[in-house]
């Protein structure tokens, strides 16, 4: 009996000699992890963390895929096309070189999960918990204070990327009146302004978290309880060999995170005639990218009322001092929705005004043309689900598109007051063009134009032998759709061909899918430079158009 008990004594002290030597290696861990985050955060342009970011990911997400085996044992997709395939998924610009049905259900999973972790609504929520220490008012570092001091007082002289951790860009913020800093100190207090923003960055990063949850949520149930009330529907999947659950989560998925994959060949153009699913997808499309900064400060005022939070009304009356770009002032934020419905409605009017009794809407009754045009056309802008072939539509819509498609997500009417120029800006913006780097950084449009040329050297012979399918329009189109995260494609149809092919078989997967090898390593590249445009949007500034 006593072996036994000096037995379980020394049991007890092993373990607990265990316990703690995990418990030190933890805090040694976090330790170092926190020292490297916060060097990372001083001396590391945050470009690179960016690339560093959607690079990583899309490694991770080509050996996996490369891993689990595809749902057809007779096809096996090439290494390029499934690094191809991830990287369109984590750059949520859903361009695919194979049909989406030889993927299994556990390689659709994981497609999912890479949507997930690199959609814009994700990676912002990622960008406020990194960005958050720097606001930590406890810290003592003055690098830090002095990064801070230097935005706040000299926006104009400080550099753009700087101050950018995945979505946290630095918005100038224009000079304000005394009375306005005067009611920010009778309101909060000047002791206490670095802890409110510090709570205000932990708030907001909170609000992301639910907001993310709950749409996608309510999106997939509603997905499902559809599913399971259509019986149309529900046949689809079943002669696909697709999981119901698998096609909710994978698709909602997909369309709050502006990607428009869907586990389907033929995209949405087989649920064309189900209007109910249509429109429940359409407000994700909406919730997930161009309306996503006023309902995020809808969700702020909704919470802020029910919790009383002083964060919340921080949010609300001091919203670029977050420096957040999602978060927008009340005023920006209800021209930009003006601004996106105004699109959609010009783009309904000349969709149907076009379209209506073509053969891309065949077959379809005037309620489901309508809603079908609608979806459509709310598509155009940055997630890239269709119920039509894209090639079939007329050349004036095409056009249309590759416009929407280049516009930046948040952009928005704002009504010139005739504001004159500051002596400050004048001098920051000489100090910028003495800048060599600023000055060779190019517009978006000559980037998309370099890259359109490319694909014309390297496609040459395909645009003589198959001048039908290898057109300019339809390059400009795959290039601008890539470019602008879209994943809008003419495809490639056999039926085009000037010289028929006997052994040429009609695929539903992309047109780049028909590219040399080159040209699909250079439109991997144009992926990444869309997914990161937000870093160049004041490019070609040193250029004048006279």
């Amino acid at each position: 009996m006593s072996s036994l008990s000096y037995f379980g004594k020394k049991l007890q002290h092993l373990c607990s000699t265990i316990f703690l030597y995990l418990a030190c290696l933890c805090r040694s861990t976090c330790f170092l992890i926190s020292c490297l985050h916060k060097s990372i955060l001083l001396r590391v342009n945050k470009i690179f963390v960016q690339i560093f970011y959607f690079i990583f990911i899309s490694l991770f997400g080509f050996c996996i895929l490369r891993i689990l085996k595809p749902r057809s044992v007779d096809f096996t997709p090439r290494n390029l096309d499934l690094f191809f395939i991830s990287v369109s998924s984590v750059t949520v610009s859903s361009m695919s070189t194979v049909e989406m049905e030889v993927f299994s259900n556990s390689q659709l999973i994981l497609i999912t999960f890479l949507m997930f972790i690199g959609g814009e609504i994700f990676t912002s929520m990622v960008g406020l918990h990194l960005i958050r220490s720097k606001f930590k008012p406890w810290r003592k570092d003055s690098k830090i204070e002095s990064v801070i001091s230097s935005t706040t007082t000299s926006p104009r002289n400080s550099d753009f990327n700087d101050d950018i951790v995945l979505d946290i860009v630095v918005i100038p913020d224009s000079p304000k009146p005394k009375s306005e800093n005067d009611e920010f100190q009778d309101d909060f207090g000047s002791s206490d302004k670095q802890t409110l923003k510090y709570q205000s960055i932990k708030f907001l990063g909170f609000v992301t978290l639910v907001y993310l949850l709950v749409i996608n949520i309510i999106g997939v149930s509603s997905v499902l309880v559809y599913l399971a009330c259509v019986s149309s529907a529900r046949d689809v999947l079943r002669n696909k060999g697709l999981k119901t659950f698998t096609f909710a989560i994978f698709t909602v998925v997909s369309t709050l995170a502006s990607c428009g994959f869907v586990p389907t060949n033929e995209n949405m153009m087989v649920f064309s005639k189900n209007s109910g699913l249509l429109l429940i997808l359409i407000p994700q499309v909406l919730f997930g990218n161009t309306l996503y900064p006023a309902c995020l400060r809808l969700c702020i005022k909704f919470l802020g009322k029910f919790s009383k939070k002083r964060e919340a009304k921080y949010l609300l009356k001091h919203s670029r001092e977050i420096r957040h770009l999602h978060l927008f002032p009340s005023q920006h934020s209800r021209l930009l929705v003006v601004t996106v419905f105004g699109f959609i409605l010009i783009q309904l009017i000349m969709f149907c005004s076009l379209e209506w009794k073509s053969s891309s809407l065949i077959g379809l009754n005037s309620y489901q043309k309508i809603v079908g045009s609608l979806f459509q056309v709310v598509n155009a802008r940055h997630t890239g689900e269709t119920i039509v072939d894209i090639s079939t539509v007329a050349p004036a819509i095409l056009v249309v598109f590759i416009v929407m498609m280049y516009l930046p997500p948040y952009t928005s009417f704002i009504p010139v007051k005739g504001a004159e120029e500051t002596p400050e800006e004048t001098v920051g913006e000489k100090q910028g063009r003495g800048k060599v780097a600023e000055n060779l950084i190019l517009s978006q449009l000559s980037y998309i134009i370099f890259f359109i040329v490319l694909i014309c050297i390297t496609e040459r012979k395909r645009t003589k032998d198959d001048p039908f399918n290898f057109n300019v329009l339809n390059i400009t189109l795959e290039v601008v759709s890539a470019y602008g995260n879209v994943g809008f494609t003419t495809g490639y149809s056999c039926d085009r061909m000037i010289n028929r092919d006997t052994t040429c078989k009609n695929k539903t997967y992309g047109f780049v899918g028909k590219w040399s090898d080159e040209g699909k390593l250079i439109l991997i590249i144009v992926m990444f430079f869309g997914r990161l445009k937000k870093f160049n949007m004041q490019g070609g500034k040193a250029w004048k158009l006279l």
